[in-house]
């Protein structure tokens, strides 16, 4: 008997942050979320509630380079705003580009958690920064995107 496989998801389908919207999330110092805005809620394709407690890593794309995820909390260690393109996993497995600010949210001078402002990124962007963080990830981690096609007749698939 042929094992069913179930093939469809929607790894390649990307949903457009809206030009008039804003994504807004607040961390814990840990970087579990706290807060989400409707819109990231939309964007992701995550009710609100499945959102707050985890790690905001819960939507990192794997097409991300740890460097960039590395230097944003290097500038927040210093207590510097962060600002970088971001691809971002949807929880369908789509994906999502968004241009992010990050900075501490301070009280009386202490610093109690950090929030996250994303907006739109134009579409020729988008390609620059996916050639630059495919590069990134082959020099950095050995590590190169591949899409495989292979016959549907088989029983197994890689």
């Amino acid at each position: 008997m042929k094992n069913s496989v179930d093939m469809s998801f929607d790894m390649f389908i990307e949903t457009e942050v809206p030009k008039d919207e804003l994504i807004i999330s607040r961390t814990d110092l840990t970087g579990n979320i706290t807060y989400v805005n409707e819109t990231f809620a939309q964007i992701s394709g995550y009710k609100p509630e499945e959102l707050i407690g985890k790690p905001h890593n819960v939507i990192r794309h794997p097409d991300m380079p740890k460097s960039v995820f590395s230097g944003l909390w290097k500038s927040l260690e210093n207590e510097k705003t962060w600002s970088g393109y971001v691809k971002n996993l949807r929880k369908d497995r789509g994906y999502y580009w968004v241009h992010a600010q990050i900075s501490g949210v301070y009280k009386e001078g202490k610093l109690v958690e950090y929030k996250s402002i994303r907006e739109p990124v134009e579409p020729a962007k988008k390609i620059e920064m996916q050639n630059m963080y495919d590069k990134m990830r082959k020099e950095e981690e050995n590590s190169c995107r591949i899409v495989l096609y292979t016959s549907c007749e088989k029983d197994e698939f890689p």
